[in-house]
């Protein structure tokens, strides 16, 4: 991560692109935990018929395993530019992202929030979440 510090202003600049490249992780997300539920339902499956061994020798799951394994480092990549940015992934779902910030002469986190239009609030970086507070020109 950079050690850029936002205003308020760029923080909000910079949130259309943010909340696109959230909405893509998010897919990416959805899309890994559905097909990792169901590779497990069918190794479940599998091992329950055949007594946990692959007729014919060869792994049956290898290729989605190989697939499920390319998401991941997607995955990985995506999370990785939100530092790119210089900002915090906090949270995916619901996304969460914190803009390192000074408020009031202070080190601080501008916190946006999915579902907030701007970023109009902030806390310490001790506080978290649940010390937010407006911003002071909010």
């Amino acid at each position: 991560m950079s050690d850029r510090i936002f205003t308020p202003e760029e923080a909000n600049a910079l949130l259309p692109r943010l909340r696109e490249e959230l909405r893509g992780l998010q897919e990416m997300t959805d899309e890994y935990e559905e097909r990792m539920i169901a590779l497990r339902k069918k190794k479940a499956e599998a091992g329950t018929r055949t007594g946990g061994g692959a007729a014919g020798g060869g792994d049956p799951f290898f290729e989605e395993e190989g697939r499920l394994d390319f998401m991941r480092m997607e995955i990985e990549m995506a999370i990785g530019n939100f530092g790119r940015h210089g900002v915090l992934l906090k949270m995916i779902h619901p996304g969460l992202i914190d803009f390192p910030a000074l408020v009031n002469g202070e080190a601080a986190l501008i916190c946006w929030k999915e579902g907030e239009e701007r970023a109009t609030h902030y806390h310490g970086w001790q506080d978290g979440f649940a010390g937010r507070r407006p911003l002071p020109s909010e």
